[in-house]
């Protein structure tokens, strides 16, 4: 209790000072319902990380508004014929937080980092699988050579975030909390508590965008009630996210704009099922492999999707904001998005016909079916993440919805931490509620379907299907964008047809800024992100 006051009252302290009581330094405040889960780059899921990586460290290209990619680290770049040897010069004069020099030799570090430790399974998995060799020369230049040419180099590299060798080659790296956080980004770690606040100093003598404003502080709202009010009465001056429900009360407000548009990275919320088979429960990870039988028999996953109205989630919890999802390549991808699936409409009467025939009876008259040879009940647990604003709304409706189909759920909310935990690798659950942000290419989240993201622990469901995880191989190194196109949407349309998750919605990002206390958000893009270190960057105090 007496740790917990004392972050409080550290929490109030900043406050005060960025309110101007006794200071000058221009300080934001950005409310939003989450928290890092590490600051351990390698080792890191949830969202909110990312997004205080990419304001602490740099990477070889940053990713634009319009989602194209721009040399940030390097000022040039020269390609083999082949495709397999890529060499970048890296800018002269570039420093960490700490002063020290940054060269290539961090660079080449940091990827050799990144594809050399097993336990980095985003990074291995996504990123990494091509890299044969990266070493630096003593030009200043990094030579990233290749097993096979491949078609997107620049978001294989935007999120592997440059490290500073002479603090990284002293530590484990899988134990390394890194709150001191040597960047050499455009904001520094100055303060961070789990659950409360992350507190950034602006790094004047960046290189390319040194911040106008002096520092920023996100703070965390558990309560989305309160992360509303606090930017109605000043406590913050942007919140990052919010109920639907409160846009309207907030757009009218004469202080307050707010703005709705295409996120930066496409999000996908997901309706994850538990379907792993025994014999691909990662035992030796920590896989408890504790799933509800029937979420592996397809005819009950389609009977779900059948029994789900899209529309109505939509509407109820998005207030009509979001587009019906079809699998975990969002539409704000573009031409990635294979919108010619078919998706299976909501029709109660199908999905009892389905599992009728399948064999699940409600033997004992309560409303709840049971396993064809009767040794369960379908009572699926339903967890979700206990900082979403959106979930406990929709497992009500869909506790309504599954009823009507003879299924009952057994809901609750877990921390965020203890949930990931629980997910992945262990599968110690039957049914989440979650959600993933994109990268700009459809890759990583391809690789999430494959058998071999199951003991990495990229895996939510345990899939696993021999054909599509041949596709993801040869997707990877198809170097012609048509075939690698039609290649991704077969991806797609194999993982449809096998019900691997129900996609209530793609939504769209619905964010707020005080108008009388910052100006110059990039508000008018192709996306919409006013944390993102694009808009950071730029904003200034109001005169």
């Amino acid at each position: 209790m007496k740790q917990k006051a004392l972050y409080v009252l550290v929490l109030v302290a900043l406050l005060v000072s960025a309110c101007g009581g006794g200071g000058q330094s221009a300080v934001v405040r950005i409310g939003w319902a989450g928290s890092p889960d590490t600051l351990n780059p390698g080792m890191a899921i949830l969202v909110e990380a990312y997004t205080i990586f990419e304001l602490v460290y740099d990477s070889m290209y940053e990713l634009n508004l319009d989602g194209s990619f721009t040399l940030s680290l390097a000022e040039s770049v020269s390609t083999s014929e082949d495709g397999l040897v890529w060499t970048y010069k890296i800018r002269d004069g570039l420093k960490w937080h700490d002063g020290q020099p940054l060269t290539a030799e961090d660079i080449a570090f940091s990827y050799n980092l990144y594809k050399d430790t097993p336990e980095y399974p985003y990074m291995n998995g996504y990123y990494t699988p091509y890299f044969d060799t990266i070493v630096a020369t003593e030009n200043n230049e990094v030579v990233l050579t290749l097993t096979e040419a491949i078609p997107n180099i620049e978001s294989q590299l935007i999120f592997l975030y440059v490290l500073p060798k002479h603090v990284w080659e002293a530590q484990d790296k899988l134990e390394y909390e890194n709150f001191e956080m040597i960047g050499s980004g455009p904001f520094k770690m100055t303060e961070y508590v789990q659950n409360e606040f992350v507190r950034l100093t602006a790094n004047k003598e960046h290189f390319a965008t040194p911040p106008k404003v002096d520092e920023v502080i996100f703070q965390t709202f558990e309560n989305q009630d309160a992360l509303v009010q606090a930017i109605k009465t000043g406590q913050v001056d942007m919140i990052t996210e919010m109920p639907n429900t409160a846009a309207e009360s907030l757009k009218a407000d004469e202080n307050i704009e707010l703005v709705v548009g295409a996120p930066l990275a496409p999000g996908v919320t997901d309706i994850i099922f538990n379907q792993t088979d025994p014999e691909n429960c990662p035992t030796e990870e920590g896989g408890i492999c504790s799933g509800h039988p029937a979420l592996r028999d397809r005819d009950v996953r389609l009977a779900m999707a059948h029994a789900t109205d899209k529309q109505r989630l939509i509407d109820v919890i998005l207030l009509g904001l979001g587009n019906p999802g079809l699998t975990l390549i969002p539409d704000g991808l573009g031409v990635w998005y294979n919108d010619s699936l078919q998706d299976y409409e909501f029709d109660v009467a199908k999905a009892n016909q389905i599992l009728d025939d399948a064999g699940y009876a409600d033997t004992d008259g309560d409303g709840v079916r049971e396993m064809p040879d009767g040794s369960e009940s379908l009572t699926f647990r339903l967890n979700w993440p206990s900082d979403s604003i959106n979930a406990p709304r929709m497992a009500e409706l869909l506790d309504e919805m599954w009823a009507q189909i003879g299924i009952a759920l057994e809901p609750q909310a877990v921390d965020p931490d203890a949930l990931t935990a629980q997910c992945c690798p262990a599968f110690d659950f039957d049914i989440m509620i979650w959600g993933w942000a994109s990268d700009p290419d459809p890759s990583a989240l391809l690789y999430v379907y494959t058998t071999e993201a199951i003991p990495s622990g990229s895996s939510e469901t345990g899939y696993s299907n021999p054909a599509y995880d041949e596709l993801y191989a040869e997707q990877q190194v198809t170097l012609d964008f048509e075939a690698r196109k039609d290649i991704v949407w077969e991806m797609q349309k194999i993982v449809h047809d096998d019900v691997v998750y129900i996609i209530p919605f793609y939504d769209a990002n619905v964010q707020a800024y005080r108008t009388d206390r910052f100006t110059g958000w990039l508000t008018g893009q192709a996306k919409v992100e006013l944390a993102d270190v694009t808009s950071l960057v730029l904003i200034e105090p109001v005169k």
